[in-house]
């Protein structure tokens, strides 16, 4: 058959297997920051983050499994910084240098973010040129209208740094990620509101919870669990 082909032919199949490449996987994770002890203790019953690594321990299960199922996945961590700072002074702990151990255990790239603006720019950055996102998961505290980064750590019971499902459809990206990503919310809340504003902002369902999230389940290696229903 090649006998019978020109030049322009051949050439024009030896690139085939390019045109025909998939763009590079990414997996990214994002950890929402955990509240100050002192902030939660005046709150009673309604108490959350008594352990300090419910989102890390939560996002490196995720991790785990992921690099379980293909050692060579590309992985972004992305974790916001301020609150995990503030919550290490409370107890007296490094937690950075622990975050900083748990990636460079697995060898991952970890992206530490200070505000919303920059949780945004660093998925987009994920999901820039050839690479394409094809999972996303968040691990943190949310309402059903945002994700919030740094929930009851400066101000009881309240957020200063969110990602809000308004601002979605101009802050991300459509671009980067694939078709049929897997983005999963293990916020509470998260399927009353943002998950349909997700769908419609980037083109992908975002699976998220009708009602609260319990993190109990990451202490023996296993993903949230939510009390209501998840949708997309």
């Amino acid at each position: 058959m090649l006998a019978r082909m020109n030049l322009k032919q051949i050439t024009a199949l030896a690139c085939l297997p390019a045109l025909l490449s998939v763009a590079p996987a990414v997996d990214v994770v994002l950890s929402g920051g955990v509240a100050l002890k002192s902030w939660e203790k005046l709150r009673g019953p309604n108490a959350h983050d008594n352990w300090w690594a419910n989102f890390v321990r939560g996002a490196t299960v995720r991790i785990d499994k992921l690099q379980k199922e293909n050692p060579k996945a590309k992985i972004v961590w992305i974790v916001f910084r301020p609150a995990y700072i503030s919550r290490g002074k409370e107890d007296g702990k490094d937690y950075m240098t622990m975050i900083r151990e748990l990636a460079t255990k697995r060898k991952l790239k970890l992206v530490f973010v200070d505000t919303a603006e920059q949780a945004y720019q660093a998925i987009n950055n994920a999901g820039k040129g050839k690479n394409k996102i094809t999972s996303f998961y968040y691990f943190g505290h949310s309402n059903a209208h945002a994700f919030m980064l740094d929930y009851s750590s400066d101000i009881i019971g309240a957020s200063k740094h969110w990602m809000h499902e308004k601002d979605l459809e101009s802050k991300l990206k459509k671009s980067a990620f694939a078709p049929n990503a897997d983005c999963r919310s293990f916020g509470c809340y998260t399927g009353n509101s943002m998950s349909a504003t997700w769908q419609k902002a980037l083109g992908v369902p975002l699976w998220g919870n009708t009602s609260f999230t319990r993190y109990q389940p990451v202490g023996w290696g296993e993903l949230p669990e939510g009390g209501g229903e998840w949708v997309k």
